[in-house]
């Protein structure tokens, strides 16, 4: 399994429950979130997926993630297609 399956599989079951998982690309700021996920109700995670097998985050990610997740942002990291149920089971 590679990086887009995890992706793909995650848009296909935020859809599924009625949700928008948005591609993002912040121009001027590298590694921003993948994907802005808002769920039915108003639930939003700025979701970061990763190949399954040796995904990390750099640097400049987790201090992203940091920086977000302080100002009360739900921000996430996916590697796997169990990963991505577990994420979502969490907001029903």
């Amino acid at each position: 399994m590679i990086e887009k399956d995890v992706e793909d599989y995650l848009v296909e079951r935020v859809q599924a429950i009625g949700g928008i998982a948005e591609k993002v690309t912040v121009l001027g700021n590298r590694g921003f979130f993948d994907r802005l996920v808002v769920l039915p109700g108003g639930k939003i995670i700025m979701v970061e997926v990763k190949k399954p097998k040796g995904g990390r985050l750099s640097p400049h990610q987790v201090l992203r993630a940091k920086r977000y997740r302080a100002l009360g942002v739900d921000a996430a990291v996916v590697k796997t297609k169990a990963e991505v149920d577990r994420l979502l089971a969490a907001y029903r």
